[in-house]
């Protein structure tokens, strides 16, 4: 094993509950394969975090929580970067890449109720209520389950958002499952909600780590903490994103599984008002990600899917 020549560090992180752990989690398993190298945080501001008010699609559909980060590497500050890796997009600098994904957390979303509220599940919710989430995937996967449900932006961390449900403002809200359960807030999920009624965003439950692209020592190092079938999984969904040129927030969720040597990919593709869903799903050797990326992402092009997608943006 090669010994790594730094004993220095630093990871450029949000600075959200959430992404504080990522970042601290990274740190450990850095520790772990190189235990003679201190690891730093350094505290990084998004435009998605100074801005809480604009929907994520007035913000933009690249890199609002991601930016700043990749500029804290570039520039010197930092030497990686950690990130939620579904608001990472597949377009960035070319000086910067993905060099590492660790084992993949849960992947589906959650229905969150009001602390002491009846009922468990989606179709429990009653007809009209409140329902928030900013995310245009998720809204438009809601209005093909449930049209009767009264839609809301809602934006903030996920302790922001969970305070915001309970004082009133919202019935009901719609959360990734892996980040509640990161922090140890898993008892608020009622239920889950996953596929086939709602699919995942490209990335949702895994955990993505950027450096610089010539930093070949720190590229060796970070391959040590990465977890192969989660690779495999996340190369697919990136390459499908790429391939239908589709910002973080477009209304596309996935499914990936691994059996065996075999990679199973499935995708769907909704408009905003959820009105009908396009689908499609291929299968491919773990060895053929950004392959069997490219297939479904064609298979959707030949159904027409994107003007939806880039009406989207």
């Amino acid at each position: 094993m090669q010994h790594f020549p730094r004993t220095t560090l630093k990871i450029a992180t949000r600075s959200s509950l959430l992404a504080l752990w990522q970042s601290n989690y990274i740190a450990d398993l850095i520790r772990q394969v190189a235990p003679h190298v201190s690891v730093e945080l350094v505290h990084i501001s998004t435009t998605g975090d100074r801005d809480q008010t604009e929907t994520l699609r007035a913000l933009g559909s690249f890199g609002v929580f991601t930016r700043e980060v990749q500029v804290a590497i570039l520039d010197g500050r930092a030497d990686l970067a950690v990130h939620s890796l579904k608001d990472l997009p597949t377009d960035g600098p070319a000086e910067l890449t993905l060099a590492a994904t660790p084992v993949r957390g849960l992947t589906h979303d959650a229905l969150i109720l009001p602390t002491g509220s009846m009922g468990r599940t989606l179709a429990d919710v009653p007809t009209g209520a409140r329902i928030g989430t900013g995310s245009p995937r998720r809204q438009a996967q809601l209005r093909f389950l449930r049209p009767d449900l009264s839609l809301s932006e809602i934006r903030g961390n996920l302790d922001t958002r969970l305070k915001k449900l309970d004082s009133g403002e919202y019935d009901a809200i719609v959360l990734a499952a892996a980040g509640l359960t990161r922090l140890g807030w898993e008892n608020r999920i009622q239920s889950e909600i996953a596929p086939p009624d709602m699919y995942p965003a490209v990335g949702q439950g895994a955990v993505g780590v950027e450096c610089r692209t010539d930093d070949s020592d720190l590229r060796s190092l970070l391959m040590r903490v990465t977890d192969g079938p989660t690779w495999s999984s996340v190369t697919a969904e990136r390459s499908l994103l790429s391939t239908l040129r589709a910002g973080c927030h477009a209304p596309l969720g996935v499914r990936t599984q691994v059996v065996g040597n075999a990679l199973q990919l499935e995708a769907v593709v909704l408009p905003l008002d959820g009105h009908r869903r396009w689908m499609a799903h291929a299968s491919a050797d773990v060895s053929k990600a950004k392959e069997l990326g490219q297939t479904v992402a064609g298979l959707l092009v030949s159904q027409g899917v994107e003007r939806i997608l880039h009406a989207s943006l």
